[in-house]
């Protein structure tokens, strides 16, 4: 079974960048590019709401509007780590992010969007934007 582990959060002006990484570990290479990721964001008393998210070969990607051309979601599958490059960040950019996994069929171009679609998740990292 996979574990992730989200890493990159912290605090930053509004305006400035964060890279935020999601490292898969106790799955092997082979299981590891079956699976579709994404990343979320929650806030407290809120909906975990979907950010972007990304197929097996990184050639599908999705982007909530709010984030598009903001953020680019990305993977180095030889390394099993997920990425979400965060530029001009706002205020309201502020949440916890988290990483989530799922398996689908090998060399499909799908990805996911609803958290009820994945099994597997990271325990997320803070994003604090000030303004």
């Amino acid at each position: 079974q996979v574990q992730l582990a989200e890493s990159g959060g912290g605090l930053v002006q509004a305006g400035g960048s964060l890279r935020l990484s999601c490292a898969a570990s106790g799955d092997t290479f082979s299981t590891y590019i079956t699976y579709c990721m994404g990343w979320f964001r929650q806030a407290p008393g809120k909906e975990r709401e979907v950010v972007a998210a990304i197929n097996w070969n990184g050639r599908n990607s999705y982007y909530d509007e709010s984030v598009k051309d903001r953020f680019t979601i990305s993977r180095d599958n030889g390394k099993k780590t997920l990425y979400l490059q965060m530029n001009s960040l706002k205020p309201e950019d502020t949440d916890v992010y988290y990483c989530a996994a799922e398996s689908d069929s090998p060399f499909s171009g799908n990805y996911y969007t609803r958290p009820d679609d994945y099994s597997y998740w990271g325990q997320g990292t803070q994003v604090t934007v000030s303004s």
